[in-house]
């Protein structure tokens, strides 16, 4: 890929001095679930993971970043991240929170640096895949350098 093509996110991972594999897909805009992107990629569903903002009841905003063919539990994500309870975010507050559209929400580079809580399953693979930033477009990285440049935490669901 050219240098102009790269997302924000790539380029933190850049400075950070992160591998990655820059892996494009057509995107269906019916269809946004990590579901759809392991099928187009070929993946496992297990390596692609998909990023989610939930709002706490005690510590405010943070991120959850698990397997696409999982579900978060709220109970197990509001433990780890210190809160009571906790939701995901109405969509609408994605793209101000974050600076990332449904789809294309990483972990990497949000406008503010939220927590950081990664299902530990990551670690069973060398590489996953996770959005780069934009629809169409996904990372494919060491999940270790992954935990390393968010400053993530490892949870099990």
């Amino acid at each position: 890929m050219k240098r102009e093509s790269k997302t924000n996110a790539a380029r933190l991972l850049d400075k950070a001095s992160v591998a990655y594999e820059l892996i494009p897909y057509e995107v269906d805009e019916n269809d946004l679930s990590a579901v759809h992107v392991a099928a187009v990629l070929g993946a496992d569903i297990a390596q692609v993971f998909k990023t989610l903002v939930l709002h706490g009841d005690r510590n405010g905003h943070f991120v959850c970043v698990v397997p696409g063919g999982e579900e978060i539990d709220l109970k197990v994500a509001a433990r780890i991240s210190g809160n009571k309870k906790c939701d995901l975010i109405p969509m609408k507050e994605l793209l101000p929170l974050t600076g990332y559209i449904r789809g294309g929400c990483t972990p990497i580079g949000m406008k503010k640096q939220l927590p950081v809580y990664i299902e530990r399953s990551c670690l069973n693979y060398t590489f996953i895949y996770i959005s780069a930033g934009q629809r169409g477009l996904q990372f494919k990285l060491d999940p270790r350098a992954l935990i390393r440049v968010c400053s993530a935490t490892l949870f099990g669901l």
